[in-house]
């Protein structure tokens, strides 16, 4: 610890390299210290290492007198903590506990950790601050600046007179109107004023590093049945083509925790965890859920099933930070939260999720994802269960897409967005007083299929088959390719099993299959989807590009949603596309 002869803390007791960087690291390194710009934004995925590259710069910045202090800014009160811990490894102290009723802080620290929301309650304060001396600010999670007009107010006027400013994110930047404060734009050649970061660190590129964990998501379908305010009862399977409503309807009842959907994909969550801890003993699982009510009800759920109580982790209880902290360092299995477990909250071993929460935006499910993925040994792999509405299954699809923030023209929203651009239709999924006569009768529950780097793999089939079980016993730890190698084997040993079942008397889908044959569209789907992705991986090993890459590509030449969200024609028109592409030169 430094000692407090001086008003400045001495600098010499700065550690600078306390750990080796990842590549990524030492190149934002190099091109933040060879310009040294006043701003830097730096864009990275989840579980990458923002943290410590930021804390790399600070300790650079303070031993070199470049700067006499430091404010980090974050989200929660729990990362106060997290990066005051963070900061200690490289012999920096930062004050967690600093507060606007009482702005004194010990010369022994070299900066203060604040919220955005302590900085927008009073920014005059933090503004003197920053004047009396030379401060290095950095931005955890800079999109922040841009949730509420206030808070990014907040911080243009607390800290505009800052010496330098470092900006951190790990999510996709959402569609707004309004600009993030102390973040470049450029226009694109449509006209719309796009984001320019100064550094990026995409998933994709971080997977091929080894740096994070292979995603696989088992999306869960299932036929639902409500009651509506007038007293008709409704029916939708959930996952098939619905309208907005339908979907809300469907989406909702799936995750009513009296219903029959909710215990049964929590009893397959807790059977991949197990398969899991044989090969990762302190591997653990999370329910996202959307609300305080639903989290103590999963809980119950959770404690029934699984004959263990979890820890629950909710936003305005006391303890909750202690509660992250001694789950992150236990052995415990189970976490249940609603928002405290979010964006930059490190629990490395946390590698089954189950998201059951009706939020459907790009941003939060990126914050929530990357929250299993952090890559600790080589081979371990995250698992998320999700509702199979075609908005998450887009989003799963596109895991590895990078998004720049946009200052979007109207109507950009309602093209994001398939639950629409009107707020009322979003919170369809949410109970509220309006929708009192909402009833959910039950949801029963089947394996959907699978998402794994673009490809979607198997078939429909109930939760607790041994079919499902295939799917679950996937071993803990695999490559992508090994991953990717044993799905396709498990997808056509499911097909073989069933067509041995039907004893040859159903022929499967062709592409000349219609509406209106033997066929079921389901089966027709399914086997249309195997056909793809057969010829993806034909087109993998032509080219070497990777297989959501393919996909991705196949999407640009078609158009349509990702291969988990498309129609028979949809996929038709992909496999010729598919076919196409084999035939070209490599």
């Amino acid at each position: 610890m430094p000692h407090a002869a001086s008003r400045t803390p001495n600098s010499g007791n700065v550690v600078e390299g306390t750990q080796p960087l990842r590549g990524w690291q030492r190149r934002a390194m190099v091109k933040y210290l060879a310009s040294g710009p006043r701003d830097f934004l730096a864009v990275a995925t989840p579980g990458s290492g923002k943290t410590t590259f930021a804390l790399r710069v600070a300790a650079e910045l303070l031993s070199h007198r470049t700067v006499d202090q430091i404010s980090v800014v974050v989200p929660t009160e729990h990362l106060k903590v997290q990066w005051t811990q963070a900061a200690q490894a490289h012999g920096i102290a930062l004050d967690p506990k600093f507060s606007n009723s009482d702005p004194q802080t010990s010369p022994e620290y070299h900066g203060v950790m604040v919220t955005y929301a302590q900085v927008a309650s009073h920014p005059t304060l933090h503004r003197v601050r920053t004047e009396q001396r030379r401060t290095l600010v950095i931005f955890d999670e800079i999109h922040h600046g841009g949730d509420a007009k206030t808070w990014g107010d907040a911080i243009r006027e607390a800290f505009g007179d800052a010496t330098r400013r470092l900006a951190l994110t790990g999510t996709p930047f959402r569609s707004d109107d309004s600009p993030i404060p102390f973040v470049s734009y450029e226009p694109g050649s449509d006209g719309v004023l796009r984001s320019r970061a100064d550094h990026t660190y995409g998933y994709a590129e971080a997977l091929a590093d080894g740096v994070v964990r292979p995603v696989v998501f088992l999306a869960y379908s299932g036929q639902a049945r409500w009651r509506d305010s007038a007293g008709a009862e409704h029916e939708a399977r959930l996952g098939e083509p619905l309208s907005v409503e339908q979907t809300a309807r469907a989406w909702r009842t799936t995750l009513d925790p009296g219903g029959e959907w909710m215990p049964a994909v929590i009893a397959a969550a807790d059977q991949r965890l197990r398969r899991l801890r044989t090969h990762v003993p302190d591997a653990a699982g999370m329910i996202i859920a959307s609300d305080h009510t639903a989290a103590r009800a999963y809980a119950r759920l959770l404690t029934t099933i699984t004959s263990e109580t979890p820890t629950v982790v909710l936003s305005d209880d006391r303890g909750s930070s202690a509660r992250i902290t001694e789950f992150a360092e236990g052995t415990g299995r189970w976490l249940v939260a609603v928002r405290m477990v979010s964006e930059g909250v490190d629990v490395p071993r946390l590698s089954v999720g189950i998201y059951a929460t009706s939020a459907s935006t790009a941003l939060f499910f990126a914050q929530a994802i990357g929250r299993f993925v952090r890559s600790r040994r080589p081979g371990e792999t995250a698992s998320i269960f999700v509702p199979s509405v075609p908005k998450l299954l887009q989003l799963a699809t596109e895991l590895e897409a990078q998004r720049d923030h946009v200052l979007s023209p109207p109507d950009r929203e309602s093209s994001d967005d398939p639950l629409g651009a009107d707020p009322a239709a979003r919170r369809q999924t949410e109970p509220s007083d309006a929708d009192k006569g909402f009833t959910s009768l039950g949801a029963d529950a089947e394996l959907d299929q699978v998402i794994f780097d673009g490809s979607s793999f198997g078939t429909a089939t109930p939760a607790g088959s041994d079919e499902e079980a295939d799917y679950l016993g996937i071993p803990g730890l695999l490559d992508a390719e090994q991953m990717r190698a044993l799905l396709h084997r498990r997808q056509d040993e499911q097909l073989r099993k069933r067509a041995h079942t039907q004893q040859g008397t159903e022929q499967p889908a062709t592409l000349a299959a219609a509406p209106g044959t033997s066929e079921s569209v389901h089966g027709q789907i399914r086997d249309l989807r195997r056909e793809l992705n057969s010829l993806v991986s034909v087109a993998h090993h032509r080219t070497g590009q990777p297989h959501g890459w393919i996909h991705n590509e196949l999407r640009r030449r078609c158009g349509g949603p990702p291969t988990a969200a498309a129609s028979r024609e949809q996929l038709k028109a992909r496999i010729d596309a598919a076919r196409q592409l084999n035939s070209e030169r490599p």
